[in-house]
């Protein structure tokens, strides 16, 4: 499940309003990440005075076989780049890495990429030095940071991600001359909603007034949970903001046709709480700083 992101690290930590300034007061919003990752995006919202729901609609789960995984610890310094497009990739990965006896420190000279702030900060809390976090926390940010620093042509890359994410980087990355292993760290699985749970906040007393999507996979997953009790996408959710981390998540909803209603500006938690507040306050959204 790859995060869309924007920001340093350092923003990611810092708190989203002013002291005793709550815009959100009286929303209900609703989070459909895994519990175990909606901690800062609920104290974010819960801040600003939102009721937050937890509509997980996806699980993280590990590998049924990790032994591609494990081979690829044993040659980190064969490669020149390793890339990490979500915090759950650089935990995994991680864990292999303890699991066979290495660390970060036999990569050599392999250098580190990472899709944004949040990746760059799990990789540095293991000691791993972040090379490259690009302007826009998507894969074509990580290929134009590649392209900038004339690092693709002839060199190796790892790419070390959740089995449905998507293609774009390490097609690119071929198509430029490079030579691109692409192996599994974790699995994304769609998270059963109990029908109760989805009648009260999509129909009920409880209904939310917006729903976040940190990533494709929670549309995909909230989108089959819908189905699975025989309701329509757009009936469900008619009336409801539906909040897209970014472009990619916001394409994903249009696919079950369901235009985003809220798209962050910056693709971070920071960047979609931004974009919510603005909705719900009719502020424009003013961002000076692109990475966050």
């Amino acid at each position: 499940m790859a995060l869309e992101s924007s920001g340093t690290a350092a923003r990611e930590a810092k708190p989203e309003q002013a002291p005793n300034v709550q815009p959100l007061a009286g929303k209900r919003i609703a989070i459909t990440r895994p519990p175990e990752q909606a901690a800062s995006l609920k104290q974010r919202l819960e801040a600003l005075g939102a009721q937050v729901v937890t509509l997980s609609a996806i699980a993280i789960a590990p590998n049924n076989d990790n032994a591609p995984l494990n081979a690829v610890t044993q040659r980190l310094s064969a490669y020149d780049w390793l890339v990490f497009t979500s915090v759950n990739g650089v935990q995994a990965f991680a864990e292999r890495l303890a699991a066979n006896g290495k660390s970060w420190a036999d990569r050599g000279e392999a250098h580190i990429a990472a899709i944004g702030p949040a990746t760059a900060a799990a990789l540095e809390r293991q000691g791993a030095q972040v090379d490259l976090t690009p302007e826009k926390y998507v894969a074509e940010g990580i290929l134009a940071g590649l392209q900038k620093l004339g690092a693709i042509r002839g060199k190796r890359f790892l790419l070390a991600r959740a089995d449905i994410a998507r293609q774009t980087l390490a097609s690119e990355l071929r198509a430029q001359g490079a030579e691109v292993d692409e192996v599994t760290a974790y699995r994304t699985v769609t998270q059963p909603i109990p029908q109760t749970l989805l009648e009260r906040t999509l129909r009920g007393d409880e209904r939310v007034d917006a729903i976040t999507f940190t990533s494709s996979s929670t549309v995909r997953g909230l989108a089959q949970a819908i189905e699975s009790v025989g309701w329509s996408h757009t009936e469900a959710l008619e009336g409801i903001a539906l909040a897209a981390i970014g472009p990619i998540t916001a394409t994903t909803l249009e696919d079950y046709h369901l235009p985003a209603t809220i798209t962050a500006q910056t693709y971070s938690i920071p960047g979609l709480v931004r974009a919510i507040v603005a909705y719900f306050t009719n502020v424009p959204t003013v961002t000076s700083d692109p990475r966050g």
